[in-house]
Formats: C-alpha cells, structure tokens, sequence
C-alpha cells in the first residue's frame, strides 16, 4: 500500500512540475508576443507622422526632392517590413529610416524659416518621443526575449519546451551606430 502511495505521490509531483513548466513557458512566450506587438505600436506612430512631416517640409524645401524622396522610400520599406519580416529585417530597415529622418533634420537647418515654423517644430517633437517609444518597447521585447529563450533552454523546463514546440526567439537587434535618436541642434 505504502508502495503505490509513493508512486502516485511521485505521478501527481511529475505531473505538476509539467503544468508549472507549460504555463511557465506560455506566459513568456505571451511576454514576448505582446512586447513585439507594442513596438508594432510605436513604429506604426512613427510611420504615421513622417508624411506630415514630409508635407512640412516639402513647402520650404521643394526642391531638396533626393533627401524627401529617400524618406518616403525608407518609410515604405520599413512600413513593408512591418507586415512581412522578422525582427531582423524589420531592425534593418528601420535602421535606414532613421537614417534618412536624421538626413531630413540636418537638412531643416537650411531652411531658418522651416526650423521656426510651429508645425515642423511639433512635428519633430512627436518623432523625437516615439524614437524614444520605440528604443523603450525594443529594450522590453529583447528583456522578455532573453527570459523566455533562457526559460526554455534551461533544464528541466526544456524537456516541456521540446516536447510542446516552443522555439526560441529572434532578438531586435539594430546596426552598430544606428541607434542615435535623429537630432537637430537650432
């Protein structure tokens, strides 16, 4: 009798230390998911505010067409990246737009009229706290990232991990040097 005590005892703690370990592993993955989901947020604000920003810019800087058209490629390509890569590429491509957007503030500094217009001002205030939006949300994704791939790659909870699927996740990994906040200095 005391034998199959022992052994259910040992059953239900095995079968336990698996629920404990799914729920543990999903709650991560769930991290993650919504961390990825709020730099979605703060991209999408900044690639809405950029055509305004163009609009903007475009009546004092018309015939700076290179510099606006590079912004609205950028912004393009990073809007595509946004509904069909990874991290990675979506790193990469938002990594250009900044870029392009550091390129059209030093180009603001041309134009005295455009620095002091209120719009542009507001504008570049907007974009100046999202970039700060989206350096907060990526830092939080990649600490959940970091969580949740050492969770399930760690014993024993990968022994539930490889048995339910869960993979580890890409970090959001930006170019060397292209994490400055685009800056304009009046």
């Amino acid at each position: 009798m005391a034998a199959i005590i022992v052994i259910l005892v040992v059953i239900v703690l095995a079968i336990l230390f698996f629920v404990f370990a799914f729920n543990a592993a999903v709650r991560l993955r769930n991290r993650v998911d919504s961390a990825w989901s709020q730099i979605s947020v703060q991209l999408q604000r900044r690639h809405d505010l950029i055509p305004n920003l163009l609009e903007t810019v475009k009546g004092y800087a018309a015939h700076e067409r290179q510099t606006l058209e590079a912004v609205t490629a950028a912004r393009t390509n990073a809007v595509q990246a946004q509904q069909q890569a990874g991290p990675a590429q979506q790193a990469q491509a938002e990594n250009v737009l900044s870029g392009a957007l550091r390129q059209l503030f030093a180009l603001s500094e041309s134009y005295p009229d455009l620095k002091a217009n209120q719009n542009f001002l507001t504008l570049q205030e907007e974009l100046t706290s999202t970039e700060d939006r989206i350096a907060y949300a990526r830092q939080f994704y990649n600490d959940s990232v970091q969580k949740y791939n050492t969770k399930i790659q760690t014993f024993p909870t990968v022994i539930v991990a490889g048995m339910f699927n869960f993979s580890p996740r890409e970090f959001f990994e930006a170019e060397e040097g292209s994490t400055e906040v685009p800056k304009v200095q009046f």
